[in-house]
């Protein structure tokens, strides 16, 4: 399964995070499929993410952690990914399924 979690980077007291879809099985700091953002904790705290790259890993199964899940939600408030469309009258897909 695909996680989307925070990968620690920087030095001692002086941590910075990287927004990461990484398999289940990897380590925290390991290996990864790619990089959607960032979070940078000290002073004001900065958090930066392509929303395009996060909507299309959680459009394809992947779960992100309860804090990445946090730091999306007051991101900014947007429309949620849906697993496939809703199928409405007059559609060719809703016409051969009657």
């Amino acid at each position: 399964m695909v996680r989307i979690r925070l990968a620690r980077f920087g030095s001692k007291k002086a941590p910075y995070y990287r927004i990461v879809a990484a398999h289940g099985e990897a380590r925290r700091d390991g290996r990864f499929l790619e990089q959607v953002g960032t979070y940078t904790p000290l002073g004001t705290a900065k958090v930066t993410l392509d929303r395009g790259r996060y909507d299309y890993w959680v459009g394809v199964g992947a779960q992100p952690s309860d804090t990445v899940r946090r730091m999306v939600a007051r991101l900014a408030p947007a429309a949620p990914v849906s697993e496939g469309s809703p199928v409405s009258e007059g559609s060719p897909a809703s016409a051969s399924a009657a």
